[in-house]
């Protein structure tokens, strides 16, 4: 397909590294995450887009969650219009029936003793980790050679309370993966001050993970500060790693988040924030919330003061979505080297992926 006119260069035609990243797509040999558990009840099908890759998403009513391609090899339609019933999901126009290999399992109507035909659709390995549902859309062969990241704090008798938070965001990850780890734009979040005064003390690249720490004041708003013990945790320095095609960050092994995004397309991108607290305190008082109530506190920092937070980034970014297209072929300038670093690891990875033989990014096999 030819480009509009004063359209942003595709991949192979970017000259930049900035224009490179901006039309990489992600390696979908790794583990994605695609929804939280609790938003698919038994018995219901969702559509998820990996990279422009539609899949029906579908939950029996068992509770067990399985993953297709999305369209019925009758007619193609789309089986998320469809529904499912007991553990097969059901085309909304003849209902041909599928489970999760792939294959026809059942059509209504009589086939004058033919036998049904021998069709298949890919499927997709489906895994549920840390609430959330992930897909590994790449060759099933190699998804038991990825693993979903360990985070032990959120496993376990002992776990610490994490409410996940996820956003539908017009912008391609490469520019949320920028703003994540780019902490140049404290300016944006003056208001709610999670961080200020950063100063980055190092910055490495290491295989496909970006390493990088900043000097600088976490968790100092005049409200979300009131729940942080400034006075046992070192609160002035925060680790942060783009470990392809994850992020997290760790401050004083004690308030931690991980991000992960799931690219739709050159301008749209899923992402899942996870934060966690090995403990807050009570504002004005030296004691610690009581665990109990940490997952009812979390609730409502989320909507209070996290999910305003994020969309301060959302507005940003998406804004800044909005110029590239309109400026793409602008000088960028860019004063924090980590930008480029990660710039760099992203358009390598999907170098690589169309190198290993998946010429335009397709993910099917």
């Amino acid at each position: 397909m030819t480009p509009a006119p004063n359209a942003p260069p595709g991949f192979d035609e970017a000259g930049t590294l900035r224009q490179q990243a901006r039309a990489a797509g992600m390696d979908p040999n790794y583990w994605y995450a695609v929804e939280e558990v609790r938003r698919i009840k038994p018995g219901t099908v969702v559509e998820v887009v990996f990279w422009k890759h539609s899949i029906a998403l579908f939950r029996g009513k068992d509770g067990t969650f399985q993953a297709i391609e999305n369209r019925c090899a009758h007619r193609q339609l789309k089986l998320s219009i469809g529904d499912v019933q007991g553990c097969r999901l059901v085309c909304a126009y003849h209902g041909w029936e599928y489970g999760g290999e792939g294959r026809p399992a059942g059509v209504p109507y009589d086939t004058d003793g033919r036998g049904f035909p021998r069709l298949a659709i890919k499927t997709y390995p489906v895994k549920v980790r840390y609430g959330l549902v992930w897909l590994f859309p790449g060759d099933p062969e190699q998804a038991e050679l990825r693993r979903i990241p360990d985070i032990p704090e959120l496993e376990g008798p002992g776990r610490w309370t994490c409410v996940p938070l996820r956003f539908t965001w017009s912008a391609h990850h490469s520019m949320v993966i920028d703003n994540v780890s780019d902490f140049t734009h404290a300016h944006l979040h003056r208001r709610y001050r999670p961080f200020d005064g950063a100063k980055l003390r190092n910055c490495e690249t290491v295989g496909d993970n970006v390493h990088l720490s900043y000097d600088t004041r976490v968790g100092r708003g005049r409200i979300s500060g009131l729940f942080v013990d400034h006075k046992r945790l070192d609160t002035n320095r925060m680790e942060l790693c783009y470990e392809y095609p994850y992020q997290w960050s760790n401050t004083d092994d004690a308030i931690k988040h991980w991000l992960f995004v799931l690219p739709v397309d050159e301008r749209t991108t899923r992402v899942f924030f996870l934060f966690y607290f090995k403990s807050l305190k009570i504002p004005f008082l030296p004691v610690r919330i009581p665990r109990f109530a940490m997952t009812a506190v979390m609730k409502i920092s989320n909507r209070l003061l996290i999910a305003p937070l994020l969309s301060q980034d959302r507005f940003a970014l998406e804004a800044e979505q909005q110029g590239y297209e309109e400026h793409w072929d602008a000088r960028p300038y860019e004063f924090n080297p980590v930008v480029q670093s990660f710039q760099e690891v992203t358009v390598r990875k999907w170098r690589e992926h169309l190198a290993n033989g998946s010429e335009n990014g397709d993910v099917r096999v």
